[in-house]
């Protein structure tokens, strides 16, 4: 039952305040949550976490990422639960939130958990064999963080209103991003107007359909910054659907608190 903690001295964007596997999982009580980001995964067995009073099944290969403060309490729920976890920290841990979309829970499949939790034990077998690098452990943390924001688990809403138009055009902004989208053209290619299709957005979506939207293009942005280093500014504003360049330096800044060269400088 390996459990490690602070993994690297440096002052990093981000880094690794514990981990942890193969870990025979104790019940665990906390009212006033943990103080990082915190992310929890059963490898073997099942496990129930209750979140500000909702409780979520955790099987095997899924897992929960929580915000820090977050009311949460959690215990096994057969013979066996073994679980792992890492605890995030860094000079950028507070901008985490703008990483996940504001999410204080996400919840993860068992396909990405796999692959997240390959990623644990490897980071541990590296510090265990004095082979780990910290700058890419803080590369590593990001593109944790990233691939639970892109591949979290969402309870689809069943409501034929939110199939018929809301759905739709959640696939079209996020197959075709990168093209001229406006709401306008999005509300016809629905048949209802712009305004309608906002209010059917911030019921079932939270948000309206232009937040949305730039929200997509911003995160697109974000990975594209770091997985294609090769491409300058305006080229990944073209990719995510941005022609003005200022515009979208604008935005990003707005949406993230960093300009794209400093985001990307970051890591």
């Amino acid at each position: 039952m390996p459990i490690y903690f602070n993994l690297s001295s440096h002052q990093l964007p981000l880094k690794l305040a514990s981990i942890g596997n193969r870990w025979d999982q104790e019940p665990i009580s906390r009212p006033k949550g943990y103080p990082l980001y915190h992310w929890l995964q059963t490898e073997k067995g099942k496990g129930q976490i209750i979140v500000n009073g909702k409780a979520v099944e955790l099987g095997e290969g899924e897992g929960i990422l929580l915000a820090p403060f977050i009311p949460h309490s959690y215990c096994r729920t057969g013979k066996q639960w073994i679980t792992a976890f890492v605890t995030f920290s860094g000079t950028l841990e507070p901008e985490i939130q703008k990483i996940t979309g504001k999410s204080p829970v996400i919840l993860s499949n068992a396909q990405t958990g796999q692959k997240l939790g390959r990623w644990i034990e490897k980071i541990i077998a590296e510090y265990e064999n004095q082979q780990l690098d910290a700058m890419r452990l803080s590369v590593g943390c990001y593109e944790f963080l990233m691939q639970l924001a892109e591949n979290q688990s969402y309870h689809v809403p069943s409501d034929s209103l939110y199939r018929q138009y809301v759905e739709p055009i959640i696939r079209e902004i996020e197959t075709n991003f990168d093209q001229e989208l406006t709401v306008g053209s999005l509300a016809v290619s629905v048949y209802v107007t712009p305004q309608y299709l906002s209010r059917l957005f911030q019921r079932f979506v939270g948000c309206s359909v232009y937040t949305y939207l730039t929200n997509y293009r911003i995160k697109r942005a974000r990975e594209l910054l770091v997985s294609h280093p090769e491409c300058d500014v305006q080229q990944i504003a073209v990719k995510v659907g941005y022609h003005d360049v200022s515009h979208f330096i604008a935005v990003f800044k707005k949406m993230t608190g960093y300009t794209p060269l400093n985001f990307r400088k970051l890591f």
